[in-house]
């Protein structure tokens, strides 16, 4: 089985774990670090991505046809719906919203797991 079958595969598992975990009340405690090292992580994969696929490669995959249209438009919502979320509680805290935003622009869910690191970080730190 190629790896462009496992990674998928394996990431799904991944998030399927997670929301059962969390649904039935399993107690562990998510710190900054989490959606940090998500966020490098993920960082990483894409930059070994954009030097063999190339740079315009996810628009060649979301506008090749109606599934990459959907998916498009699913993580445009899935990325609206965080900063929706995120919002009160990074102006609460000061953060600098337009850099965020542009940074989300550029790199999707790189940029989000970013500013929810650097929020839980910052929600740390005034002990909230």
């Amino acid at each position: 089985m190629p790896l462009t079958t496992i990674l998928p595969a394996i990431a799904g598992l991944m998030l399927i774990m997670y929301l059962l975990a969390t649904a039935l009340g399993r107690p562990f405690k998510v710190t900054w670090i989490a959606p940090a090292s998500l966020s490098a992580i993920f960082l990483s994969f894409s930059l070994v991505t954009v030097l063999q696929e190339g740079i315009w490669g996810f628009w060649i995959n979301h506008s090749a046809n109606l599934w990459g249209n959907q998916v498009w438009i699913d993580l445009l919502i899935a990325i609206g719906i965080a900063w929706t979320f995120i919002i009160p509680h990074a102006r609460r805290l000061k953060m600098t919203l337009p850099i965020w935003a542009v940074a989300i622009v550029l790199t999707g869910c790189i940029g989000v797991l970013a500013m929810v690191a650097r929020l839980m970080w910052l929600e740390e730190q005034a002990g909230a």
